[in-house]
């Protein structure tokens, strides 16, 4: 399960699962991959076969230009890129006047579709040039989104005749600061509206790992903690990563600022080693 975090939470949990790797730990490998907003590139790069190094590598290295990125090479946030103190209040404002979710993420949906942002094709153009197949990989990928006008959660796989550029971009489109996508006539946002790890999609599975650079949700029953205790209830062996107080410290306050890539990735990578022992005690049953 790889949740959602903007540029800083791509650049950790690559440097996380790097740092795992490297110690005999591929998380890489798992059945089923996960992918919700930031966790659908790390995801989606997995799947398609990218080479974990490589792309550790490339997060510690000086960040390229991206058309429609101002920057970003890595997602497509810019240096100035963060949510508005006034989309945030929407945020907050949508979770208390609304008790249905469904309902408050349509709230969300139309405050994201009336927002200016970068026209659709240029953010388009910086997702695909992070992936390395614009075609679904074989290995099994679910990709997270909300539907913007309705506020309903869909997972996007390869069966859904959607690319797999627009379904993580869908999933990537923060609500007031990216555009939402287009797929099949409908507009979708980001899947961490919902939960940052939608963990709750691996009920299937015995043993869960879930990366979670933004552990706590909107609402208490989506946070990724919350889900994780309700698998293991179910009896699953599960356990949840989140950035520890260095991490914290390297990835700063605002998780769209591309000059925190690199901390956030070499934070990750050295948080892989305390972090092998709990991890391996799942990951290897």
């Amino acid at each position: 399960m790889l949740g959602g975090g903007g540029i800083t939470g791509v650049a950790w949990e690559i440097g996380l699962l790097a740092g795992l790797a490297e110690r005999g730990t591929q998380l890489g490998l798992a059945d089923l991959l996960v992918g919700t907003s930031a966790g659908a590139v790390v995801g989606a790069q997995l799947a398609c076969g990218a080479d974990l190094a490589q792309l550790y590598q490339e997060q510690v290295e000086p960040l390229p230009a991206a058309p429609g990125s101002g920057g970003h090479g890595s997602g497509g946030h810019g240096a100035a890129d963060k949510m508005k103190l006034r989309d945030m209040a929407v945020f907050g404002w949508a979770m208390l006047r609304y008790p249905d979710p469904v309902r408050a993420q349509a709230r969300i949906g139309r405050m994201a579709l009336a927002a200016r942002t970068v026209p659709e094709a240029d953010r388009r153009a910086v997702i695909a040039a992070r992936l390395p197949s614009a075609e679904w990989p074989a290995r099994r990928l679910l990709i997270t989104a909300i539907e913007a006008v309705t506020g309903e959660f869909a997972v996007l796989h390869a069966g859904s005749g959607v690319s797999l550029v627009d379904a993580v971009g869908a999933s990537c489109a923060v609500p007031g600061v990216w555009p939402p996508v287009t797929m099949a006539g409908r507009r979708w946002i980001d899947g961490g509206v919902r939960s940052p790890a939608n963990a709750d999609l691996a009920a299937e599975c015995e043993r869960i790992v879930v990366l979670a650079p933004l552990p706590r949700g909107m609402r208490a029953a989506t946070a990724a903690t919350h889900q994780a205790e309700a698998l293991a209830r179910a009896g699953r062996a599960v356990t949840v990563v989140a950035p520890d107080p260095a991490a914290v410290a390297a990835i700063g306050r605002n998780v769209l600022d591309p000059a925190r890539r690199a901390p956030a990735a070499r934070a990750g990578y050295a948080q892989a080693g305390p972090a092998l022992d709990r991890v391996g005690a799942v990951w290897n049953g």
